[in-house]
């Protein structure tokens, strides 16, 4: 009881967010290795238009409690239920650029909001 009296909202977030993913069985994306395979849970916070290499790709970010993952969909400008705030489960290879954890086209789950 002190302890989430005394906790930041921040904080009491990140730990549920850290207890819905260990419920999904998905991987914390702390715990991500390059180049291999992971499943990732947790909320959008950010969802941009960010051309690359000429072509339009989406981009959101997805926070778990313990980091964050850019999840990258090329040529797409807009995906259906993909916006701030909503939770999803996401399948992919887990590769760095530019020292952050970026997943391409991944293969993903809508879950309820936050």
């Amino acid at each position: 009881m002190l302890r989430r009296m005394a906790s930041s909202d921040a904080e009491l977030e990140a730990a549920e967010l850290r207890r819905d993913t260990d419920a999904e069985g998905a991987t914390p994306i702390h715990a991500c290795g390059e180049r291999a395979r992971h499943c990732v849970a947790g909320t959008l916070r950010t969802v941009t238009l960010r051309p690359r290499g000429g072509a339009p790709a989406l981009e959101a970010e997805l926070y778990d409690g313990t980091d964050v993952i850019n999840l990258v969909w090329l040529g797409r400008r807009r995906i259906a239920g993909i916006d701030p705030g909503r939770r999803l489960r996401a399948e992919g290879l887990v590769s760095l650029q530019d020292g952050r954890k970026v997943m391409f086209n991944p293969r993903y789950e809508l879950r309820g909001a936050a």
